[in-house]
């Protein structure tokens, strides 16, 4: 009769689940879709005057700004999972327009839900330029096709060492950039002298740099990390991506893509008896686990990192996020209403994780207790610099006037109170807050971070922070404090 009990509470929590992250997705593409409707009733209605400067093609000038020479580098936003580009859903800015406070700033619209590997590929051929290369050994091991999306021009052509450029990472999108430098370092991409100091620094944003307990509550199974169970949240994502890429409607697909255009998922490749074997999951990411969601585990973020490094030459830093307190000394939601609707539930539920007995933990040194903080959709232990499966050098900052000059080949880190998708999509919903932290990451990029003796003169469109001062330089040996309550 337990038994029973636990388990239409677990068919009343998925169908619950379900239904908010479907009315989120229907408001995200309503609302994108009704700013095409009003651009495209507001074009109608405007007088047709073309601009003799351009011969009525769009301005460029944004894109070649970025390879002038002795322009400052450009710095590159890396979505999350589900995130989206420049250039999908109606223009919908995933970054909530932070893109717009410099004019070199790019926004690379990478797959979705393919794997972090992937992602980090596809990232390069944006920047560079050229056809997108997965790599011949791969593409092999996970069953798709070795070349993707050609770019005839790359968004950052002169990118080289002399020429680097800063990455903003939210989510997986920091793992993407970490995934790429160490590629980088390694000379992983043909035709390429490339090394880790064409990256100049790292910015991570409620990035999941060790995992998160979360994939384990929508359906990876916690004892490898890598499969799903057989009735969860992921396998209904699973098989509505599945048909959304079967249908192959290129209208749909311009306007939202999950990135697997690689596998070759579409009717015109498979079949009928193609979309069985899909659904069935013999073909595709899901059963080859080429997709992202294993690579945010906490076991896949530990064989993830066991192959990346902090480089010596590299700024790091991260804001983690959180949206939890201390009650009694139980760890509860912060707020009812400071925290967005889609993970109010995640963030109770994820305060409660435990490990299931008779499973191994992850790792040797884990403690439920230490993974209870949470955004909604990480931990906030995960999110303040890499930790497993080794400490990287790391320094908590908790005034910021106590960490300038930066030093490369660290990371800092501050824990501030918000949500997951506080500083993206919804620039209303975190305010000022807003301005202040991506002005703040703006004006370190361009003020405070540089290799050369010569520092790069900041943007003169940069908003200056007031919580942001220069003073005293952090020395060699850095403690790693514990996460404060």
């Amino acid at each position: 009769m337990a038994g029973l009990s636990i388990g239409i509470l677990s068919l009343i929590e998925l169908f619950v689940s379900m239904a908010t992250h479907l009315l989120f997705a229907f408001y995200i593409l309503s609302s994108a879709m009704a700013s095409d409707l009003f651009q495209v009733l507001t074009d109608c209605l405007r007088p047709n005057v073309v601009d003799l400067g351009t011969g009525g093609k769009e301005d460029e000038s944004k894109e070649t700004v970025l390879v002038l020479e002795g322009s400052p580098p450009p710095i590159v936003l890396v979505h999350g999972i589900f995130g989206f580009g420049k250039g999908r859903l109606g223009g919908l800015s995933y970054f909530a327009g932070a893109e717009k406070k410099d004019d070199r700033v790019l926004v690379p619209d990478l797959g979705s839900l393919t794997s972090i590997y992937d992602r980090a590929r596809e990232l390069f051929y944006y920047l560079k330029g050229g056809q997108v290369d997965y790599g011949e050994e791969h593409s092999l091991q996970f069953g798709h096709l070795q070349f993707g999306k050609i770019y005839e021009q790359g968004h950052y052509p002169s990118w080289d060492e002399h020429h680097p450029v800063h990455f903003v990472g939210h989510s997986a999108g920091v793992q993407v950039a970490r995934v790429l430098q160490q590629m980088l370092a390694d000379k992983a991409f043909t035709g390429h002298d490339t090394s880790e100091d064409w990256v100049l620094s790292i910015t991570s944003l409620s990035g999941a740099l060790n995992g998160t307990t979360r994939s384990y509550y929508d359906g990876m199974q916690p004892e490898n990390g890598r499969l799903l169970k057989p009735i969860c949240l992921l396998q209904v994502c699973r098989l509505g991506v599945i048909v959304y890429d079967w249908l192959d409607a290129a209208w749909l697909k311009n306007y939202y893509n999950f990135g697997f255009d690689h596998f070759r998922m579409g009717w015109r490749w498979t079949g009928i008896s193609g979309l069985v074997d899909l659904l069935s999951n013999n073909t595709g990411p899901f059963a080859s686990e080429d997709w992202i969601v294993p690579d945010l585990t906490i076991q896949g973020s530990i064989q993830l990192n066991s192959g990346l490094r902090t480089f010596p030459n590299t700024f790091y830093f991260s804001y983690a996020t959180k949206r939890t307190k201390k009650v009694f000394g139980l760890t509860m939601p912060s707020s009812i209403w400071g925290i967005h609707p889609l993970l109010f539930i995640p963030v109770l539920q994820m305060c409660q994780w435990r490990f299931p007995h008779g499973v191994p933990p992850p790792h040797k040194d884990y403690r439920d207790e230490d993974w209870q903080d949470n955004d909604g959709a990480l931990n906030t232990i995960s999110m303040t610099h890499p930790r497993l499966p080794v400490e990287h050098p790391s320094f908590f900052v908790v005034d910021d006037s106590k960490c300038h000059p930066l030093q490369p080949g660290i990371w800092y880190y501050k824990i501030i109170e918000a949500d997951h998708i506080f500083f993206i999509v919804n620039r209303e919903r975190a305010g000022v807050q807003f301005d202040l932290l991506y002005d703040g990451i703006f004006q370190r990029c361009r003020k405070h971070i540089f290799r050369s003796s010569t520092p790069i003169l900041p943007n003169d469109t940069a908003i200056s922070d007031p919580h942001y001062s220069q003073t005293t330089e952090v020395g060699d040996q850095m403690p790693s404090p514990q996460i404060p309550a």
